[in-house]
């Protein structure tokens, strides 16, 4: 069995630099005005260019999204992009639109094009179709079991990605107005307002004007929140079944999220074809994933009848972590970190190293490139900190608040 892609998010140039330096094969992302993650950062046309350029000359592939839903007003500019990534040549866009699906195949003949998960690819017929459209590969609906996704990859020769980790909406496929309708901002546009996860009040009918609070006990009361994705248990599963690229959500996380996740799935990627490692590993990766589902973990649909999606568990709370710097430099014994947050002496410090975990360090020393030593050193400031050997050049520090 050959091992799938792992497929990180890239929200903005920084967050691309970590999902690259902790392992992605490759990246997605895109320009804010044909994105469905258009309140991420993204890349304009120059920086557009300087991320196929920086991923490419490291051996990692680059996936650009245009698959918002456009109007007819939109075309023109699409047409514009068009001509733009025919000179930066990433290696695929990924498209929703059969409309701009046609405009690219027709302008863009020597850039491959990726069926978004927004397409709602559900059946087999239906990658059929793509395929003889001229699709590369189709990012299969979340809401397929492994049998479906199964049936899929037998009767179609298409590449097949699914999504692994992060948030999972409550809709079909991502196709929800709820934001549309409260905040007057399209979430098929790219302008999601996660009304979803406001606060609600329930009112019956028969006493109006009278709210009743919902709200959140020891035992979870999310009323439209989903548990978050999570499928690192399942990956030699969904990679026998036929799926190549392994997707990571979230392009508007932060730069932690991108580190942790990208790193705990590299690891089990590379042990896909090793069950007995695999399994030694789980708890690891369990572990440190627990620092980033806000709102626990599930299966998604991958087996019926799990009930998993929609029970909230009330009695989880992830650990919480601070990123406080990046490794600049490597230095005998030290790291030079360019801190994001304070650090004094006596914290205790752990390098989020690709390969090694729990590379903790007590701070007994901090200091300034002219050797002046500090008790505390504030964000923006370049120091020197004790570092363990393994560390190395664009490693992330954080600072563990509770477990």
């Amino acid at each position: 069995m050959s091992k799938p892609e792992l497929l990180s998010p890239a929200g903005d140039f920084a967050k691309m630099k970590t999902a690259i330096h902790y392992g992605a094969d490759a990246v997605y992302l895109g320009d804010p005005r044909f994105s469905l993650r258009n309140r991420a950062r993204n890349f304009g046309p120059e920086e557009l260019a300087a991320a196929v350029q920086y991923a490419h000359e490291r051996g990692v592939k680059v996936y650009v999204t245009v698959n918002t839903f456009a109007r007819s007003i939109d075309l023109p500019y699409i047409n514009e992009h068009i001509g733009i990534l025919n000179e930066i040549k990433p290696d695929a866009v990924i498209i929703s639109d059969p409309g701009i699906f046609t405009m690219f195949r027709n302008k863009a003949s020597g850039i491959d094009l990726h069926v978004s998960t927004q397409a709602n690819v559900t059946n087999v017929e239906a990658a059929l179709f793509w395929e003889r459209m001229g699709a590369r590969r189709i990012i299969l609906s979340r809401e397929l079991s492994i049998e479906e996704i199964g049936e899929i990859a037998r009767g179609a020769d298409i590449e097949l990605e699914a999504f692994v980790h992060g948030a999972v909406c409550l809709s079909y496929a991502g196709k929800c107005y709820l934001s549309s309708f409260m905040a007057s901002r399209g979430a098929n546009e790219g302008e999601c307002t996660n009304s979803c996860r406001w606060k609600y009040a329930l009112m019956e009918e028969k006493r109006p004007g009278q709210y009743f609070p919902v709200y959140e006990d020891d035992k979870g009361a999310y009323v439209m929140n989903s548990r978050d994705l999570c499928l690192i248990d399942h990956l030699p599963l969904l990679a026998g079944s036929g799926v190549s690229s392994f997707k990571i959500e979230g392009r508007m996380k932060g730069i932690h999220y991108v580190a942790g996740v990208t790193k705990a799935y590299r690891e089990a990627v590379d042990l896909v074809d090793n069950p007995e490692i695999y399994q030694s590993r789980l708890a690891g990766w369990h572990d440190a994933l627990s620092y980033f589902g806000s709102r626990g973990y599930s299966s998604g649909m991958l087996f019926r009848g799990n009930g998993q999606l929609f029970n909230f568990s009330g009695d989880f709370k992830a650990p919480e972590a601070d990123v406080v710097g990046s490794v600049i430099e490597i230095r005998a014994g030290a790291a030079k970190l360019h801190l994001r947050a304070k650090i004094s002496i006596g914290d205790t410090i752990e390098y989020i190293t690709p390969g090694h975990s729990g590379q903790y360090v007590n701070v007994n020393f901090i200091r300034y490139e002219d050797g002046i030593e500090a008790v505390s050193a504030q964000a923006d400031e370049v120091v020197l900190i004790s570092a363990p050997g393994c560390v190395r050049k664009g490693d992330l520090a954080r600072r563990i608040i509770s477990e």
